[in-house]
């Protein structure tokens, strides 16, 4: 039988990505005690980096939004890989934070990493819901133009 959160992503239509391994010297996620770090994540589809350049330069916050959507779906398949496969074992989202890649005079931020704090709600419900940080950046690696860390609570 399927969890309930697995049963939530089927209705939604998604399909959660492949974890995407570390590329440096760093860890995707450091589980200590109840608590799980996950490491900045990217807009990746299909394990390629993709919504790339700076907000209020090339990109419309309507592509930062799908960048930050995307950086929370492979949030979630490191946080169901941190809980052995079983993202019914998230208690709840307890902090995501995100870099935006923008020039100096963007200020909609928020709107932006809303394609993630949305997302967390859709599939978890009240459990989805967090504490945040957006900030802009000048630049994030790979010119993607959002990058996204997470604090999960688990059993």
């Amino acid at each position: 039988m399927a969890s309930r959160t697995e049963a939530r992503l089927a209705e939604l239509g998604i399909a959660l990505p492949v974890p995407a391994a570390a590329v440096a010297n760093y860890v995707p996620y450091v589980r200590t005690g109840a608590l799980v770090f996950v490491s900045g994540q990217l807009p990746l589809e299909g394990g390629k980096p993709v919504v790339l350049g700076r907000l209020g330069a090339e990109l419309a916050v309507e592509d930062g939004v799908r960048a930050a959507r995307l950086c929370g779906l492979n949030l979630l398949a490191q946080a169901r890989a941190a809980c052995g496969g079983d993202l019914d074992r998230v208690r709840r989202v307890v902090r995501l934070t995100a870099f935006v890649a923008c020039t100096p005079d963007f200020t909609d931020q928020p709107k932006v990493v809303n394609g993630a704090s949305d997302l967390m709600v859709e599939v978890l419900g009240d459990a989805g819901r967090h504490a945040r940080v957006a900030v802009g950046a000048p630049s994030l690696p790979l010119n993607v133009a959002v990058e996204i860390e997470g604090v999960f609570e688990v059993e």
